[in-house]
């Protein structure tokens, strides 16, 4: 069990269940599978960033997605809007930004395993955000406010997601951080490793891979490698449950009652290796919203990332509803 009530009177009828915070952006894939990119004929052209992806996931599954992010006033912010549009995200929150910065771009080769992406994010646009972007009233609408690490790299951002995050604590909207650690968005990982835990100490759930783990356990923890110790040292403060993601080996559960189980993968073939994270981290918040048990949840969540790799692209991998309980039902 856990001890964040999801269904609480005061959430029932917010309009938006998930507002994620954070990068959007335009992600251009190979169009040859399993091929280097000197060998590429050309790119199909996508929405991308964990907040966006994330949106994706909870929008193809019938859920109400909310987004708070930065785009350039050009062609690619207004594409990035078009796009989410058609997918049913709110973009209230999403700021047009004409300073002269850049939405961020992403060139992926489509690989199984080993693919190259290269992110071009010179003044991007996402780290524009002010305090001053983040509605008090937007932040209430939602169940959960979801932030993502990659926020917090930069200012002013940093300062938009940590008052997103107080906003958000005062009007009962549930916090989730997802780590989303990208080395380089960061001056260090010292100091990624001092914003993170300041950004931790005042969510609900933590979300991140080992790596992203030892990133936040960087300046008083160094090298350590046991899940077990990790989660009892964040579960402090406002945190009840922590999603430690484990890639091939599936994911280990802990919450602040004492409740710990692991939960395996799917077995499919491949077809990339990026997305199944956010596919993940935004099925298992809608179901919990929708009343699922934690065990449950992160079920839904593993079968979701399972699909998402096993397709072509990000956003328009993740799954229906439909989709998702016909795949758990042919595997258990």
């Amino acid at each position: 069990m856990t001890t964040i009530d999801f269904q609480h009177p005061s959430l029932k009828d917010r309009p938006l269940d998930v507002i994620s915070l954070g990068r959007a952006g335009v992600d251009l894939y190979a169009r040859e599978a399993d091929t280097d990119m000197k060998d590429v004929t050309g790119f199909n052209k996508f929405v991308g960033g964990s907040p966006a992806n994330i949106s994706a996931a909870i929008a193809r599954q019938g859920g109400r997605p909310g987004l708070i992010s930065g785009v350039s006033n050009d062609v690619l912010g207004q594409f990035v809007c078009h796009y989410l549009e058609g997918f049913g995200v709110d973009l209230r929150g999403v700021k047009v930004d004409d300073s002269g910065s850049r939405t961020s771009l992403a060139i992926c080769e489509l690989k199984a395993s080993g693919g190259s992406v290269v992110f071009y994010r010179n003044q991007p646009a996402d780290l524009t955000l002010t305090p001053d972007d983040i509605d008090r009233d937007y932040i209430a609408s939602a169940k959960v406010l979801l932030v993502t690490g990659t926020a917090l790299s930069g200012s002013p951002s940093r300062e938009a997601a940590f008052h997103a995050m107080t906003l958000a604590k005062e009007a009962g909207t549930i916090v989730a951080l997802d780590l989303d650690y990208r080395a380089y968005s960061w001056k260090s990982e010292a100091e990624s490793a001092i914003y993170y835990r300041q950004a931790a100490s005042m969510s609900n759930i933590l979300i991140g891979n080992r790596e992203e783990f030892d990133v936040l356990e960087a300046l008083i923890a160094p090298n350590n490698r046991d899940d077990d110790a990790t989660a009892k040292r964040f579960m402090t403060g406002e945190t009840q449950i922590i999603l430690l993601k484990a890639g091939e080996l599936g994911s280990k559960v802990y919450t602040r009652d004492g409740e710990r189980f692991e939960q395996g993968i799917f077995p499919v073939t491949v077809k990339k290796p990026f997305g199944s994270g956010d596919s993940y981290a935004g099925t298992t918040l809608l179901a919990l919203i929708r009343g699922k048990s934690l065990r449950e949840a992160v079920k839904m969540g593993s079968a979701a990332a399972a699909i998402n790799v096993s397709r072509d692209t990000c956003t328009e991998a993740m799954p229906t509803s439909d989709e998702l309980a016909e795949f758990i039902a042919e595997r258990c």
